[in-house]
């Protein structure tokens, strides 16, 4: 029993603006739509063994990040994999999308930045076993 569930399949996202987010994630993330409804859409990635990213808009967005109450840092529950964290720390800046601090200890890191929709998201340049 356990192993019935293998990965995360889906990623749902609450946007404020469909199109504006659509335009956000592709871009930015680099997903293609592979469909889409009136009032959402589906995107995949390019990698093998990706979540989908499922946007759903909607009046009602509660955010998706919280208050390490520990640290004060606020932190996203979506965390996107990328091997050069400072190249596109830069390039999101350059995009003039809002990002939060660039936190590094030694080479290895992370760092927030917003959606249209202001969902906090985040960047990081490590890989964990079996990623």
């Amino acid at each position: 029993m356990t192993n019935l569930i293998s990965h995360i399949a889906t990623l749902e996202i609450p946007v404020t603006n469909l199109e504006e987010s659509l335009g956000f994630y592709i871009d930015i993330l680099g997903a293609e739509v592979h469909f889409q409804g009136e009032k959402n859409a589906m995107l995949t990635m390019k990698s093998k063994g990706v979540p989908t990213i499922f946007l759903v808009e909607t009046e009602e967005i509660n955010g998706l990040s919280f208050r390490n109450t520990n640290t004060d840092i606020v932190h996203s529950i979506i965390d996107f994999y990328t091997p050069s964290l400072k190249e596109l720390y830069e390039w999101l800046e350059g995009k003039q999308v809002e990002v939060g601090p660039l936190n590094l200890q030694g080479e290895f890191g992370g760092f927030g930045f917003k959606d249209p929709s202001g969902n906090w998201l985040s960047a990081c340049n490590i890989l964990h076993p079996e990623q």
